[in-house]
């Protein structure tokens, strides 16, 4: 472990992003604010104007624009970083799916706010799940601490040859955007060894060797050939993920992998979840533990590409899993459940039950009681539905809407 670093600051998760920003020695910030990602973006605004960051920040004009011109300056060669947000998200879908498809190196930040109809400023995960099947490699940040070194191994994994894919790091809206943690920051020396200056994996543009590339209109056997590629480099990111860990881990001493296992050994029920919230679950699994429920969590840091193999490893044995997801498909259940199920598929000692949990949607808490009620869930054998999480207030004032909307 290298010890020429660790400086601690009290820091939000926004800030922590901006920082593992920095650290990775951002060129280029095309940006459009949006609560609860603006922090980010005025920060970088900052040192950018101090001359903190040498570099440049343009204020676009919509989250469309936003993407096209973090892919656009990518394809130049400079180190690239945006961010963004619920709705946000969602008007930049399509350039998303634009960028991911050029295979240009650079990493854009998710703060997670619920979808609108209706609108809340709280967190759940629709907005990241919309760009699941976008080409994108997919970190998600339970700390502020993560928050920061996903940043800085993302550059690290993203301009990686055999991966050259946009990677996202997710945080939790306001839970974690706006709550400040202490953060172990790098010096910079150390975060350059890391990560050296880009080298892209392809040509890039130069006034100096003027060329011309373009989304070409091709038919179905070159178009398949293309998409292939891609999912080949989004899966061949699992790989490249472990060894900027292991390099993550012998410079700075903080450990990471695609899942995060805690108190797993001996577990027979054990909860799935990702993001803030995985906090409260592994509170609640130390009280579950005290009551004599062999209880554990295992903690998605990775949604894509989607670690399979070491998910099905790691909830072998178990007799019972919880898959929490924040988010809601009408008509299907969970987003994460599914995939849960097919990392199972076919396995050896696979649990008896898995069952669907909604909780904290529009940043409803997830309370330690609601763990136990998902414990007794998982021994009613009669439903396949999922557990929706309802406090008593919750579920009157849900009775009374239902009347209503039979009316």
């Amino acid at each position: 472990m290298n010890s020429n670093l660790n400086k601690k600051r009290m820091l939000t998760g926004n800030k922590a992003a901006a920082w593992g920003a920095r650290l990775a020695g951002i060129e280029y910030v095309p940006a459009f604010p949006i609560t609860p990602q603006t922090e980010i973006v005025e920060t970088l605004s900052q040192w950018f104007a101090d001359d903190t960051l040498r570099g440049k920040l343009t204020n676009m004009d919509s989250e469309h624009s936003m993407f096209m011109a973090a892919g656009a300056a990518a394809a130049t060669g400079v180190r690239v970083f945006t961010a963004s947000s619920s709705q946000g998200i969602l008007h930049g879908l399509e350039s998303i799916y634009t960028v991911a498809g050029w295979r240009v190196p650079f990493v854009m930040v998710n703060v997670s706010r619920a979808l609108a109809t209706p609108i809340t400023l709280e967190p759940d995960h629709n907005d990241v799940m919309a760009t699941r099947d976008c080409g994108l490699i997919q970190l998600h940040a339970e700390t502020c601490q993560e928050v920061l070194d996903f940043v800085l191994m993302g550059y690290k994994i993203a301009e990686h040859p055999l991966v050259s894919i946009p990677v996202l790091v997710n945080l939790d809206g306001f839970v974690l955007s706006f709550s400040r943690e202490p953060v172990v920051i790098p010096d910079k020396k150390a975060a350059l060894e890391f990560l050296p200056p880009i080298k892209p994996a392809q040509p890039v543009f130069r006034a100096s060797k003027p060329m011309a590339r373009a989304s070409a209109v091709f038919g179905g056997g070159t178009y398949t050939y293309f998409r292939i590629q891609q999912d080949l480099a989004v899966r061949q990111a699992e790989t490249v993920f472990n060894e900027t860990a292991q390099e993550f881990a012998e410079r700075f001493g903080r450990t990471y992998k695609p899942i995060e296992q805690f108190q797993m050994n001996d577990a027979e029920i054990a909860f799935v979840m990702s993001n803030s919230f995985a906090t409260k679950g592994k509170s609640a699994v130390l009280k579950l533990r005290r009551q004599g429920i062999k209880a554990g969590l295992v903690k998605l840091c990775m949604f894509r590409p989607f670690p399979r193999k070491a998910m099905a490893q790691a909830l072998s044995g178990c007799q019972k899993v919880a898959v929490i997801d924040q988010n809601l498909a009408p008509g299907m259940g969970g987003i994460t459940y599914p995939e849960i199920v097919t990392a199972l598929y076919g396995q050896k000692n696979r649990p008896g039950k898995i069952l669907s949990v909604i909780g904290g949607l529009g940043g409803k808490d997830i309370r330690e009681d609601d763990f136990l009620s998902i414990v007794e869930k998982l021994s009613d054998t009669e439903s396949n539905m999922p557990l929706y999480l309802f406090d008593e207030g919750d579920w009157n004032q849900f009775q009374q809407l239902q009347k209503i909307a039979l009316v």
